[in-house]
């Protein structure tokens, strides 16, 4: 029980905030995209974390994590955990959603499936940063 309230302290916090700035500026993005100018499923997406993820970049290594440290290494493992979080969360959700909401219009299933993965993918990010790349051994 310890270990699980660890995950919930003051940096889960900073996380979720520097989150919903994040998520206003990326989903504007990923959903104007879609429903305005007909861009794909896996455009859309991708182009709210492509964008997002710079911003998050910098906030988190700072704000929330607050790591001093700069090398390539974290860069690339930030790049990389984006990467991971990003595929499995929207490649889980399009088909959970296709399945579960089959008899709805294909826009309405997506742009469930779009909110969908968007949640999973905070909480798998959220992991993957504390965890992998801003380790607290390197949190000053």
């Amino acid at each position: 029980m310890k270990n699980l309230l660890h995950l919930f302290d003051k940096t889960f916090l900073k996380f979720i905030l520097v989150g919903i700035a994040n998520t206003i500026f990326g989903t504007a993005i990923m959903f104007v995209l879609y429903n305005v100018f007909n861009v794909g499923y896996w455009s859309s997406s991708a182009a709210n974390y492509f964008f997002g993820s710079i911003f998050s970049f910098f906030l988190n290594k700072y704000f929330t994590f607050k790591v001093k440290t700069w090398n390539i290494a974290m860069v690339l493992t930030f790049i990389l955990n984006i990467a991971v979080c990003y595929f499995i969360a929207y490649g889980v959700a399009r088909p959970f959603v296709n399945n579960f909401l089959r008899d709805n219009p294909q826009n309405i299933r997506e742009n469930i499936a779009l909110f969908t993965g968007m949640c999973l993918f905070v909480g798998l990010n959220y992991l993957g940063q504390r965890f992998i790349v801003f380790k607290d051994k390197d949190v000053k």
